[in-house]
């Protein structure tokens, strides 16, 4: 596989109403027990969306996107809590991220697929648009001062941008040791380990790995200058949408956030619809946001003149 195909996720886990993380009809990866045949699905893709879909591609999107124009969608996927995934998100296309459980995050970084050294910057992109959380209006920006990305829709208003990763120390120490044998837990990997090995599939190292934003989370800065987590900040139904403005690589982990006080490890489920919307309109939303947000939408245009 090419490392511009889109890959579909893959981690056997058990979503509790007997669907799958899937790649193909019903078919669990790693011959995971309880695969179904296509007509034992609760639902399969309809002839008009055949066109636009890989044949195999079960629409999800239904069940928490719907109103997402059918003949549009190019994917869709469930993401167990903590499981990991990337894929090539083309300019002009959307991402539909819901919340699917109460307190989901999903830890996301970004990064120009047509040359990688170009990727999200946390502190120019805060800087530049005088804040310190992402809500609808807000752009990515690269290091290179041009629009990623674009947050087009959001139901919650507030997604961090400065949380950082849980990391293997802090998954054990506040979760605990858990095996396989011990647990049946498919998946149960730290947020920073998940996006190594995604990066990883695309030549990228450890080096290389970025601060991400952390969708349906939000952390606050008290009066003494201390990070504080909004337990349950989303809940079942919180959407938030991404546009592409650049051919964008895109990996992401459903790992608890580093700061959750939670003891149990219990991360929720996404569900992520990816569909074709075209680049930004000259009188988009987002360039109309502010001033910086139109100069980085405008540098990202440029490259694709």
């Amino acid at each position: 596989m090419r490392a511009d195909e889109q890959r579909s996720p893959s981690s056997g886990d058990e979503l509790g109403d007997n669907s799958a993380w899937s790649h193909g009809c019903g078919r669990r990866d790693h011959g995971s027990p309880g695969a179904q045949d296509a007509t034992d699905l609760p639902f399969a893709p309809s002839a008009s969306q055949a066109s636009s879909q890989a044949v195999d591609a079960l629409p999800h999107w239904q069940r928490f996107a719907p109103e997402l124009p059918a003949a549009r969608v190019m994917w869709s996927e469930i993401v167990p809590g903590g499981g990991h995934w990337s894929y090539v998100m083309p300019r002009g296309s959307r991402l539909r991220m819901v919340a699917l459980d109460a307190g989901a995050n999903l830890s996301m970084v970004l990064y120009h697929a047509r040359e990688k050294l170009e990727r999200y910057n946390m502190p120019d992109s805060l800087k530049a648009q005088h804040t310190a959380h992402y809500t609808r209006g807000h752009v990515l920006m690269s290091d290179m001062g041009r629009a990623l990305a674009s947050i087009t829709e959001d139901s919650l208003g507030w997604h961090d941008p400065m949380g950082a990763l849980l990391d293997a120390q802090r998954l054990h120490a506040q979760y605990g040791e858990r095996s396989f044998h011990t647990h049946r837990n498919a998946m149960y990997r730290s947020g920073k380990d998940g996006l190594l090995i995604e990066i990883g599939k695309y030549g990228l190292s450890r080096r290389d790995l970025i601060a991400p934003v952390n969708f349906f989370s939000k952390v606050s800065v008290d009066a003494e200058g201390r990070f504080r987590f909004a337990t349950r900040h989303a809940a079942p139904g919180a959407m938030v949408e991404l546009r592409f403005d650049m051919d964008t690589l895109i990996a992401f982990s459903t790992a608890p956030h580093p700061l959750d006080p939670s003891a149990e490890y219990a991360p929720g489920k996404v569900g992520l619809a990816a569909w074709k919307s075209g680049p930004a309109l000259p009188d988009d939303f987002n360039r109309a946001f502010r001033p910086e947000c139109a100069r980085a939408l405008h540098n990202a245009d440029m490259s694709y003149l």
